[in-house]
């Protein structure tokens, strides 16, 4: 409308100050003036669109006089709610051009869109328990690891949660005190309908006894190219696509993070660990084995980490054997992922101890000489299958005579501690 009574205004002054082309003029001119009017009255700001809104809080429900139970070993349980505060309602502005407009100016809307989170708190079972390993909402596995999730394991001695007390001043805070619970801050509903979903969780309670008693333990896998990286490792299998490397367990950033927490928490004297690394021997005949790192797979891309191992990376180390098409063996472990364990078990208060471990990457139908007689040597021996050729009891064998030496010497090598050194990422071996 404004810009037909521009269009009218401009053309008759126009017309006025310079007869017909001036009418032309002077009618273009207020068009302009006009859309641009038009535009803001009823474009830009006046316009807005608003999303579904939540108008109450469906899935809040809570029986009373429920029982509580009791967990032994290892259960899946549903849990009661306890505690929860309204919805926390967060909304999103977003600012679109809805098409083309007079003059050039193309009109725009507004878009309000609304989500969810919830703070609540559930009960599980009797306490005390050792740790919660996995969560489901709906029938889902949860990522523990994107959540803010407190676990309270049901003690006599727990304080209230700093949320709740937060919300409901300290006086008003409870503990509860006997009875395991969880706590979540700010639960993301829109994957859920905007409601509560259904949880479940996997509880463990280990018995006392033994698990009081252990002080060590022996950390495996050996081989895993990044099994022991304490951040999230990935292979890229192509555009927008990756698998990952070391991430199957989803409470915590990484699978080794996720084992040290629940080992911990079964273990509570646990005092060391010994970390268990792979290199790979070739050969029965001890003057003719050599021992290496090895991969898994020679082009593959990775991200999070790369593999190096002893200044070799995935294009000079050898692979392992194939079976079938896949790989015998899980790679060596890289020399950083190795350096990120070790830093994070002694930021734990834990002794650390590297444990080398051989393992024999010999394949099916090889054309080696067995020690041992035979005439090959058999596939993926045991490494204690090592000895001099021909094997004691042999007929011709330099078993016990100064003839074994030199392939003794061969194997061991003259490497000693004082040839090792640490870099950033990286052992170095002059």
């Amino acid at each position: 409308m404004t810009t037909l009574v521009l269009q009218a205004a401009g053309s008759a002054i126009g017309s006025f100050i310079g007869g017909p082309i001036g009418a032309i003029a002077g009618r273009a001119l207020g068009a302009i003036a006009g859309s641009v009017i038009d535009s803001a009255l009823l474009g830009g700001g006046g316009r807005t669109i608003q999303g579904p809104r939540l108008g109450d809080m469906e899935g809040l429900t809570s029986a009373e006089g429920a029982a509580i139970p009791r967990v032994y070993g290892r259960a899946r349980v549903g849990g009661h709610l306890i505690w929860a505060t309204r919805f926390e309602e967060v909304m999103s502005t977003t600012t679109r051009s809805s098409g083309g407009g007079k003059g050039g100016l193309a009109p725009k809307q507004k878009e309000r869109t609304f989500s969810y989170f919830a703070n609540i708190a559930i009960a599980l079972c009797d306490g005390p328990i050792t740790f919660v390993r996995r969560v489901w909402a709906d029938g889902r596995e949860v990522d523990q690891a994107r959540l803010t999730m407190r676990v309270y394991r049901g003690d006599d001695i727990q304080m209230p949660d700093a949320l709740i007390i937060a919300k409901e001043e300290a006086d008003n805070a409870p503990a509860y005190r006997g009875t395991a619970y969880v706590v979540f801050e700010r639960f993301p509903l829109a994957d859920y309908g905007n409601r509560v979903p259904q949880f479940s969780f996997e509880v463990v309670r280990a018995l006392p006894g033994l698990r009081e008693q252990v002080r060590t333990v022996n950390l495996i896998p050996g081989s895993a190219e990044f099994a022991y990286q304490t951040g999230a490792v990935s292979r890229t299998l192509g555009p927008g696509a990756s698998q990952t490397e070391n991430r199957n367990q989803l409470q915590a950033p990484s699978d080794v993070l996720a084992s040290l927490d629940q080992l911990q928490a079964l273990c509570p004297q646990l005092t060391g660990v010994s970390v268990i690394t792979s290199w790979f021997g070739d050969n029965l005949d001890v003057a003719s084995c050599s021992i290496a790192p090895r991969v898994d797979n020679a082009i593959k891309v990775t991200e999070g980490g790369t593999w190096s191992v002893a200044g070799l990376d995935r294009g000079t180390a050898r692979l392992v054997s194939l079976v079938d098409g896949a790989p015998a063996f899980g790679g060596t472990p890289s020399d950083a992922s190795l350096l990120s364990l070790i830093t994070e078990i002694k930021r734990r208060g834990l002794k650390v101890t590297l444990y080398p471990f051989m393992m024999m990457d010999i394949a099916p139908g090889n054309t080696l000489p067995n020690p041992s007689g035979g005439p090959t040597q058999p596939p993926f021996p045991w490494r204690g299958r090592i000895t001099c050729r021909p094997a004691p009891g042999q007929p011709g064998s330099p078993d016990g005579s100064a003839l074994v030496q030199p392939g003794i010497a061969a194997f061991v090598g003259t490497v000693t501690p004082s040839d090792l050194s640490l870099a950033s990422d990286a052992v170095i071996c002059a």
